[in-house]
Parts: structure tokens; sequence; C-alpha cells
């Protein structure tokens, strides 16, 4: 019997990853995952655009700027080894006008001290030749960024867990965690099992499996849907690999892109439109006690108050196809209506903090023996694997 028992709630790349490490690094121990749902990779891990990320944006020394350089090198490592899909395509960063120079500038000398390799300058003409049909007065190339199925590592990361003689307990629904002396009594519906340490990642549901262990309010998970298009089969020639926009610095979304993905596609996208349930993959997904639960959260308001203005812009492209495809034109102008299809959306767990500041670091914290991952968006996939090295050092 082993001599420590670990569970890890949430069956995403984050989760799985955390668990797979754990196998690995802590052979006393049995390592169980859990999961609401009825597979793994249900939300975020397989509903993302797939970009494995070479660390352009992120300020340098931030944990996002360092597990996400350490991490997509293991990542690419362990696609390989899997053989797994791993396309390193690049990604050019746009900037349209003169007026996006300086903000170019500035992602130009935050990638350089992040030590993201290859990295070229581009004029306009040196654009058009990585990117024919692309659009933009200069521009950032990232030769070593890559695209990936992120479902297929998590699932490849499951398969290890289960090898090592971990457990994965799909349908078991956190619904409380108790202490039980040094130890953590996690109860679903149906069940009740006891641990010497636990690892949230939750995800969506990150900051309610959180306060159930006794973390603090904030940050509070407000969800973002985003909503993407995707280029037709005849229309894929529009675009070779990424083309990216200069981000808006305020906020941590990235703006609509192109993303070419590992199955031939080419989706554009997405736009971020507040969600009416934390996994409200569509319009008529409506959860009012979601909704509630995100309008009394006082970081929500201050942000609305602070940002309503992009968030009806946001809609008013989410409502309107031609306003969606006027956006993405902006890159590539040859784009037309009938050049696009509807495509899948996905869910972002944007946290909030109580004065209404988006998080745009990962935030990973502890309770006791409950270790809380409470923001871990984007590049959180591409750097799963270095995340767990992270987490798991404290154990």
């Amino acid at each position: 019997m082993a001599d420590v028992q670990v569970g890890v709630v949430g069956a995403g790349i984050l989760g799985l990853a955390i668990a797979r490490r754990l196998t690995e690094t802590r052979p006393d121990a049995k390592v169980t995952v859990l999961d609401k749902e009825d597979r793994i990779a249900a939300h975020q891990t397989g509903r993302n655009s797939g970009v494995a990320h070479a660390g352009l944006y992120y300020a340098p020394g931030s944990l996002k700027a360092t597990l996400c350089r350490r991490g997509i090198v293991r990542l690419k490592e362990y696609c390989t080894d899997r053989n797994l899909p791993y396309e390193e395509c690049g990604k050019i960063v746009v900037a349209r006008d003169a007026t996006e120079v300086a903000a170019l500038d500035e992602i130009e000398r935050r990638a350089t001290a992040n030590g993201v390799p290859g990295l070229r300058r581009l004029t306009a003409a040196g654009l058009r030749k990585l990117e024919p049909h692309a659009a933009g007065v200069a521009a950032l190339h990232s030769p070593t960024t890559a695209i990936t199925d992120f479902a297929a590592v998590a699932r490849a990361f499951a398969e290890d867990v289960t090898a090592a003689g971990g457990e994965i307990r799909l349908g078991f629904e956190v619904v409380r965690l108790g202490r039980a002396g040094d130890r953590v009594t996690v109860t679903s519906p149906h069940d009740r099992l006891t641990f010497d340490r636990l690892v949230v990642c939750a995800g969506l549901q990150s900051d309610r499996v959180a306060r159930l262990a006794g973390d603090a309010a904030a940050p509070a998970i407000i969800p973002f849907r985003g909503e993407y298009h995707r280029l037709v089969p005849s229309r894929t020639d529009l675009v070779r690999g990424l083309i990216y926009p200069v981000p808006d610095p305020r906020y941590p979304f990235l703006g609509v892109h192109f993303t070419r993905r590992v199955g031939g596609g080419v989706d554009i996208g997405p736009n971020a439109v507040l969600a009416l349930a934390r996994e409200g993959y569509r319009w008529r997904d409506i959860r009012p006690a979601d909704v509630w639960e995100t309008v009394r959260w006082p970081g929500f308001r201050r942000l609305a108050r602070e940002h309503w203005r992009t968030g009806a812009r946001e809609l008013y492209g989410s409502a309107m196809k031609r306003a969606f495809i006027a956006e993405a034109r902006r890159f590539v102008p040859e784009l037309t209506a009938s050049d696009v299809a509807p495509a899948p959306a996905g869910v972002r767990a944007q946290a909030v903090d109580a004065d209404g500041s988006l998080v745009d670091d990962f935030r990973i914290g502890r309770v006791g023996p409950v270790i809380t991952v409470r923001n871990a968006p984007s590049p959180a996939a591409t750097s799963s694997l270095a995340i767990a090295e992270h987490v798991t050092a404290t154990f």
C-alpha cells in the first residue's frame, strides 16, 4: 500500500501533467485524479486553439515567462517521444499601421529577454514573403511557435498516470472538502475519499473548489466565451502559419487571429464575450446561478464599469458576422464572409481580483495540505509539464 495518498482535482491537461509528474517523483504515492465529467479534457484543454506558445508576450521574470519557455521545450520533447502531432509552423505578430509599431517593439523586447529563439523583425515586404495574403507595416516572426493537439497530449498524460499505477476517476464531482486532522476529505454526491495531499486544478470551477478548501474568495473566475470561425477548405491557402495582432496591453486576451490546426484547417478568432454559464459554449447556454455569481462579484462590477465599451464591441462582433470578418480582414484583406464557416467555441476561465483587475500571471497558492491553482490561462497548456515540475517541487 502506498505511504502517501495524493488527489488531483481536474482531468484537464494541467491536472494530468501534475499527476504524471507525481508518479515520476513520488514512488511512495498513490495518485488519484478526480473529474466531474465523463471524459478527460472536456473543457479548456479540449476547446483551445492548439498553439504551443514560445513566450513572446509575458513579462520577463514572471511565472508565465519562465514556465512557458521551460514548458515548450519539454512539450516538444514529449510529443516527439510519444509520436504526437507537433508542427513548428511559426507565428507572425503584425503591426497593422505605424501606431502599433511601438507596441511591437515592446513585444520584441520581452521575447528577447525571455530567450525566445529565432526571432526576426520583418518589414511589410518581409511579411508578404512569409504570408503573401497578410497586410501590415511591420511584423515579428517567431519560427518556433508551434501547433499541437492538447487533448491528445492530455490523453497521453492520462495513459502515463494509469501505467504508473495511478487512478483516474471520472464522474466524481467535488461538492465538499473537509479536514480530518492533517488529511483532506473529498466528497462527491456518491462517494468520499481521503488524501494526505490535494492539488486543485479545476479550471472553470477552480475558485469554487479552492474556496471549499478554505482559500480566499479572490480571485474569482469570470467565464469569457471565445468564438471562432473556420476557413472553408478551398480557402485555407490564405494562411500559411499563425497570424496574430499586436494585442491590447490592457487585456490578457490576444485578439482575433488566424490559427492553422494540426488537422489542416485554419481557425479565425477568438473574440472574448462574457459567457452566461461557466461552461456556456453557446449563447443559449444560460445558468442563472453562474450569472448571479458573476454579477455579484465586486471585481466584475468594477471591470464592467471601466471596460464596458470594449465589452460592447465584443458583443457586436459576436452578434454580427460581418463585424467579426471585418476585424479579421484587417490582417488578411482578401477574406470574405463566404470564406468562413462557424467553428466550435471555448470558454476561458479568467481570474478577476476584487479590485476589478484581470489576473495575468499564473497564480498558485496553498491552504494546509491543499495546493490551489487559481489562475492558469494560456499558455498553461504549453507550460503544463513545467507547471507540474513547479507545483510538485513543494511536495
